[in-house]
């Protein structure tokens, strides 16, 4: 991520929100035809509704014929039991299970000190402490324990014990910070993905003893026009052993990992790029001069259309029905929001997407289209559904943190510390909260519960047993610095690392 240290008091405002249904005036840069997938079952038919043996009832759906069925937004992801990758699955839309409800601190990691070290980027080189933006653990059950595993900014991936928090294996180093999320197989596999600040996106292998050993890594310069910064912000999303990244170079990328075992039992891959594309195209080329193109947010995917956005807000879809037999991906959907979108784009059972846009260009664009905003992609010459506004001044507002969904209500959190409940339908406000500092954590939803941390190190659970009013707070923990990243939530622990140093279980026991 481009920006350098968090401002630990960021100044609100109070605004007017409005709500806005796109107007034909409203003249969106959507100018490529073709819409996202249908959400309809792959036959026609409607879901079946059997009696289970306990005598509860389960609702099953015909298979789906594509990459991800629409409706299975909401739910866990994956054949191992886990929260594999940041929002759990490919419609970044399912926040784990078992939230705590009387929680303290359990442990820390590490024990004693913190994971820091220097970086150095355009503002010059400073210290870098804990984990920040998006930095969600991962979480897996395998060989009878629980793996959490992260980046942090001591330059590190770690891979320890959810329980004791001891390490499983050596941390792997790297040459500068890990910064967002890391992604683990969702198949099986014992393999972690995560690109590191040193330009690299690196497959680890974590079945070889003590320490993870690296099968392959991908250069942020190899073999295209690198643009702006060689970081991976994005958590991959790992489907029928293809692996889908987008990378602060501005390139988006699929590729085929080949995943296997060799003579010894041992896992390997053999990696190869099957497509590649900028993530910007020259219409943008032409408003934007600065050619601040990266992709920071983890790409989403719904139906046969994978989506991801920049950070001189150009919204993409591309078409990969045909992509197991060879044929290549097309562009189907085009948005500018107009600002930068590092927000990742989350999706509905619909299709829908929704999407958090900063504040900073102050261009006309970004003030006519807002920054919290709900698109339908089978619209793509007029998507924009209804937005939000969050401008603030002079300064940097809008939106880091990533939407969260939730019984018709969608969750955003502002730069300025606002935390809205927003009608899913109709855009509308149900509630705000002022948290009173700069809110980068993406919000929770575990079991009614909303979690949201703000910058002075709270780390707090509100009740939405009923989300269309305003949450009563259930309790709040406090933690060591600033809480950037986003919190995992799996059976009755919470593990969240601050900008102070260490990353903590918090739990009822």
């Amino acid at each position: 991520m481009k920006h350098a240290k968090p401002n630990r008091r960021a100044p609100l405002i109070a605004l007017g929100v409005t709500v806005a249904v796109l107007l034909v005036g409203l003249g969106a840069l959507s100018l490529f035809g073709g819409g996202s997938s249908s959400t309809a079952a792959p036959d026609g038919g409607p879901a079946e509704t059997k009696p289970a043996k306990n005598g509860t009832t389960t609702t099953t759906r015909p298979p789906y014929d594509g990459w991800v069925d629409p409706a299975s937004s909401g739910e866990p992801w994956g054949k191992v039991p886990g929260l594999l990758t940041f929002r759990g699955n490919p419609t970044r839309s399912w926040y784990g299970q078992g939230m705590p409800q009387n929680p303290r601190v359990l442990w820390t990691y590490p024990k004693n000190g913190g994971m820091c070290s220097n970086s150095t980027d355009g503002s010059g080189t400073s210290t870098w402490c804990g984990d920040g933006w998006t930095g969600q653990p991962t979480v897996v059950e395998r060989e009878g324990r629980t793996w959490v595993s992260f980046g942090g900014y001591d330059a590190s991936m770690h891979w320890i014990d959810g329980i004791t928090g001891e390490s499983i294996l050596t941390p792997f180093k790297t040459g500068d910070l890990v910064k967002g999320s890391m992604t683990t197989d969702p198949d099986g596999y014992p393999l972690s993905y995560k690109g590191s600040r040193d330009n690299y996106f690196r497959i680890l292998a974590t079945d070889r003893g003590s320490a993870p050993v690296e099968l392959w890594k991908l250069s942020a310069y190899d073999g295209v026009q690198q643009v702006w910064n060689d970081d991976w912000d994005g958590a991959g999303l790992v489907i029928d052993d293809y692996l889908f990244e987008g990378g602060e170079n501005s390139w988006f990328y699929i590729i085929k990992l080949n995943r296997g075992y060799g003579a010894d039992g041992k896992v390997t891959v053999n990696p190869q790029v099957v497509f590649k594309t900028p993530g910007w195209d020259q219409e943008l080329s032409n408003l934007i001069s600065d050619r601040q193109f990266s992709i920071e947010n983890s790409v989403a995917i719904s139906g046969n259309t994978v989506y991801f956005s920049n950070s001189s807000g150009l919204v993409q879809g591309w078409d990969i029905t045909g992509l197991k037999e060879g044929r290549t991906p097309t562009r189907v959907f085009r948005f500018w929001t107009g600002d930068d979108t590092d927000a990742t784009i989350t999706i509905d059972k619909q299709g829908m997407l929704y999407v958090g846009s900063e504040f900073e260009r102050h261009n006309d664009r970004s003030k006519q289209v807002g920054q919290m905003m709900k698109l339908d992609p089978t619209k793509p010459d007029n998507p924009l559904v209804w937005s939000l506004k969050d401008q603030t001044g002079g300064g940097k507002s809008g939106v880091w943190a990533t939407p969260a969904l939730g019984d018709g209500v969608v969750y955003f959190a502002t730069n300025g510390g606002r935390l809205l409940g927003v009608d899913q339908m109709t855009g509308a406000v149900l509630w705000e909260k002022d948290l009173g500092s700069q809110t980068w954590q993406s919000p929770v939803v575990v079991d009614k519960t909303l979690l949201e941390g703000d910058c002075e190190g709270n780390l707090n659970a509100y009740d939405v047993s009923d989300p269309r009013i305003d949450p009563p707070l259930k309790w709040t923990v406090k933690l060591n610095g600033c809480i950037e990243a986003t919190p995992a939530v799996w059976k009755g622990r919470i593990y969240v690392a601050t900008r102070g140093g260490q990353l903590y279980a918090i739990g009822d026991q």
